[in-house]
């Protein structure tokens, strides 16, 4: 399988779930290249940023575990090779 470059951008509006949010980035931490964690106080919720480099399986394990989290919103975008 061909791998890809990517990011994801994770939106965090209910800290209910950031402990399963955790663990699911740590079981896919072998896809990922770095990770950068910014909290928006003024508005109340946490953006954070993830590059990822993986085969679209893997890509799409990862988003969809996060899409199925309440309160948190993942959107992700690829490098055209």
């Amino acid at each position: 399988m061909e791998k890809r470059i990517g990011a994801i951008l994770i939106i965090v509006k209910d800290k209910d779930n950031v402990r399963r949010l955790n663990e699911i980035l740590s079981d896919h931490a072998d896809i990922i290249i770095g990770r950068q964690g910014i909290p928006v106080r003024n508005r109340g919720l946490n953006v954070i940023s993830i590059v990822v480099e993986g085969t679209n399986e893997e890509f799409s394990a990862l988003t969809g575990q996060l899409g199925r989290l309440k309160g948190i919103t993942a959107r992700s975008v690829f490098a055209k090779e």
